[in-house]
């Protein structure tokens, strides 16, 4: 029998060529119904979680370089306020004092940078910004206690505690510093540094808690039972040094020799550069308050340019009216009375309304100093409650009037989803009452606390000067030292 006849043969290569000719295309048109769900499946979700962690990488990245950007502004921020007070409040107020008397203001100013430190960490902090009632901090954040590099989400919730920690201290600093100003020439170094070390426990650290602290009566952020609007500290800061230097120049009475119209500044130079680092600090002073580099920061920086410079046009016109001549002095002053008015409402107001509020800070500090000091006869030696503590207040009412929740919506919304208005420009007329009330607990806190501090540091060391001394001047009698070698330093 033969197994590969010519027929069979001929069958099986036929049917081989068919097979591997159409085989390849039968597959093909089965194998897409065989399994084609899992891989396409498999492609759309491998997709969607990669989108997914995208976006969540692109929102912790976000997130990170906001954090990054606000710390690093607040902690720029923090540097120009020290600023401020060395060398800018030591050269303002050296300038202004005798040569006889110029290492011992400007140490007046120093030894605030070093005890006020040592002091904000020990207990001030926490006395100023820890949990505790209406009226003041306990004790939970003493020695620094939990204050880490976390944010603590009651103040900020990008920057880290001890940033905002190291913050606020420079506006401890500088606080006590500018009360020297009504003392200067006069009072111990002694003194001064047990005043201004009870100063800040009795006085400033009530007054930031209640206007800045979590549960503060005032804390307008974080719903206050009366809510005062206070930025950068026009209300925390500048009312309350500039009404205790008023207490404190009537508690120590005039300078010796000096009659009804003061001595003329020794350096003008000084002061005037002093001024101008003032002016530069400011920013990180109102602009580093937004607590972030974001369009609040902007607002509360233009703002203060704009009242800066209202204030000296203001108070150089008034003086040229006065005298024929606008000064140098009378121009740095107006500037500074504008910074220290614009200072609470600087997060709240439109650049226009700073331009009033500095127009109008020159006008009034310019008539407080020149006028109403004359009038009653006291001695502010370097003016300190005159632009001090009469801006802080005008500051304070003028915030209420101009605040727009257009630049700080800081009442939310309603229930209807509409910004809450702020002060009396947005239909909040009750906002101005807040500040008068504000006003007042702040005038009355610096004048008591003041008053019973000056008593107990006059029975425990003694506040003023020996008559001798205060001939010689602080420079030699205080410290050993002369600010000019060689020179009549009288």
């Amino acid at each position: 029998m033969h197994f590969f006849s010519a027929k069979s043969l001929r069958t099986f290569l036929v049917s081989f060529f068919l097979l591997t000719c159409f085989a390849p295309t039968g597959w093909a048109l089965v194998a897409p119904q065989i399994n084609p769900a899992p891989v396409v499946i498999d492609r759309y979700t491998l997709l969607e979680q990669q989108v997914t962690e995208n976006k969540a990488t692109a929102a912790t990245a976000a997130a990170s370089a906001q954090s990054a950007g606000d710390n690093a502004w607040v902690l720029t921020s923090a540097a120009l306020v020290l600023m401020m007070t060395g060398p800018g409040l030591a050269l303002f107020y050296s300038g202004l004092v005798r040569k006889k008397n110029v290492l011992g203001t400007m140490m007046q100013s120093f030894a605030m940078m070093a005890v006020i430190t040592v002091l904000w960490a020990v207990c001030g902090y926490s006395l100023a910004f820890g949990p505790g009632n209406a009226w003041i901090g306990g004790l939970q954040n003493a020695f620094l206690n939990g204050v880490g590099l976390t944010p603590n989400p009651a103040y900020s919730s990008t920057i880290p505690e001890q940033t905002f920690m190291i913050y606020q201290l420079m506006f401890a600093i500088i606080t006590p510093a500018l009360i020297a100003g009504a003392f200067a020439e006069r009072m111990k170094f002694s003194a001064m540094l047990l005043f201004s070390t009870l100063w800040a426990l009795v006085v400033y650290c009530p007054m930031a808690h209640m206007v800045w602290g979590v549960g503060g009566l005032l804390n307008a952020s974080s719903g206050g039972q009366l809510p005062c609007l206070d930025f950068a500290g026009g209300t925390v800061v500048h009312i309350t040094s500039g009404v205790s230097a008023l207490v404190t120049a009537l508690y120590l009475g005039r300078r010796l020799g000096i009659s009804r119209e003061p001595p003329p500044p020794h350096s003008m130079v000084l002061c005037y550069i002093g001024a101008c680092l003032l002016w530069v600090g400011w920013f990180g002073f109102n602009a580093g308050s937004a607590l972030g580099a974001g369009s609040l920061a902007t607002s509360a920086f233009v703002n203060t340019q704009f009242a800066a410079a209202a204030g000296a046009l203001s108070w150089g016109a008034a003086e040229w009216y006065r005298s024929g001549k606008a000064s140098a002095l009378g121009a740095v002053s107006g500037a500074v009375a504008g910074l220290a008015t614009v200072t609470q409402a600087s997060g709240f107001v439109r650049p226009m309304s700073a331009i009033c509020i500095g127009l109008i800070a020159g006008a009034v500090c310019f008539f407080m100093v020149v006028k109403v000091k004359s009038w009653l006869g006291y001695d502010d030696s370097l003016d300190a409650f005159g632009v001090h503590g009469i801006g802080g207040t005008i500051g304070a009412l003028l915030t209420g009037v101009f605040a727009t929740s257009a630049i700080n919506p800081i009442f939310g919304k309603d229930a209807a989803g509409h910004l809450k208005p702020t002060g009396w420009v947005d239909g909040n007329p009750q906002q101005v009452m807040h500040q008068l009330i504000a006003m007042g607990l702040a005038w009355g806190i610096a004048i008591v606390g003041t008053l019973l501090i000056l008593v107990v540091v006059d029975k425990l060391v003694g506040l003023r000067l020996s008559e001798e001394d205060e001939v010689q001047g602080m420079d030699l009698s205080q410290h050993g030292e002369l600010g000019y070698e060689g020179e009549n330093n009288a």
